[in-house]
């Protein structure tokens, strides 16, 4: 076995392991105490709803790279994981409004949700475009049902008054650490592979933005940290829209997999 995969395999067994015993965390109610609270034109929570908008448009113009015919895509399989990380993304952006109008834990359930499913089709994706086409895509749907059983476990645990938000903020940490993986050490089969890494700086950033939320507002008199992250969040999301917009095949892919299901 190949080091590499033995190290995806290992991170994968830890992970697991964290997720199931490390002791249980329920959300903080503090979490949902946002610093800028201020209304206008009838809206809760204005801004900080209406950043969510760098989601919608960063999940569209996804949606319109992905399916333009000229996007390269050496087998038409290969959209799939693109898709639904656009799809994921416009959702997060509905997921997360909804959530601001009135944060509490039922609403935060539909913020997260769609934040998993962005992660895991990221990760298919990159699985597909760097490793190996049929592994991708056949890891699509198991990620993807991971990743929901995360948030649908939270809710579910919160409800009963044992709320464990672990397995969660576990996945969060291993999306980012595989992803990395995935980035430094397997070179893309398509040109303009390299602006992952914009994500990766757009993730830092919107994530020092939501630790100093009320500093900056405090520092700015007129945006929160919390605004800023949604921006910094949505934004993160073109570049992979500017990588399907422009890359070609750089290198065939080395196996050629099962027949797929071809996209329509």
């Amino acid at each position: 076995m190949k080091t590499r995969h033995a190290f995806l395999i290992g991170l994968t067994l830890l992970a697991v392991a964290l997720a199931l015993f490390l002791p249980a965390m329920p959300q903080p109610l503090a979490y949902h105490d946002f610093a800028d609270k201020r209304q206008a034109y009838g809206i809760e929570n204005f801004l900080d709803v209406t950043s969510n908008l760098a989601f919608t448009f960063a999940g569209l113009v996804g949606l319109v790279a992905v399916l333009r015919p000229r996007t390269c895509f050496e087998q038409p399989a290969e959209r799939w994981p693109y898709l639904v990380f656009a799809v994921g993304v416009l959702l997060t952006g509905a997921g997360s409004c909804y959530y601001h109008l009135e944060p509490d834990n039922e609403t935060l359930f539909w913020d997260r949700l769609p934040m998993t499913i962005s992660f895991m089709a990221l990760i298919s994706a990159q699985i597909v475009d760097r490793v190996n086409v049929r592994a991708g895509l056949v890891a699509l749907v198991p990620m993807l049902l991971v990743g929901v059983l995360t948030a649908v476990y939270w809710i579910v645990t919160e409800r009963q008054g044992r709320g464990n938000v672990m397995p969660y903020g576990v996945l969060q940490a291993w999306v980012v650490v595989v992803l990395l993986k995935l980035v430094v050490f397997h070179p893309s089969r398509y040109t303009h592979g390299h602006l992952i890494y914009a994500v990766f700086a757009g993730y830092v950033l919107a994530k020092g933005f939501e630790h100093f939320d009320r500093e900056i507002l405090e520092l700015t008199g007129v945006v929160s940290g919390h605004t800023l992250k949604h921006v910094a969040a949505g934004i993160a999301g073109l570049p992979v829209v500017w990588m399907l917009w422009k890359r070609e095949l750089a290198a065939p892919v080395a196996h050629a997999p099962a027949p797929v299901r071809r996209f329509a």
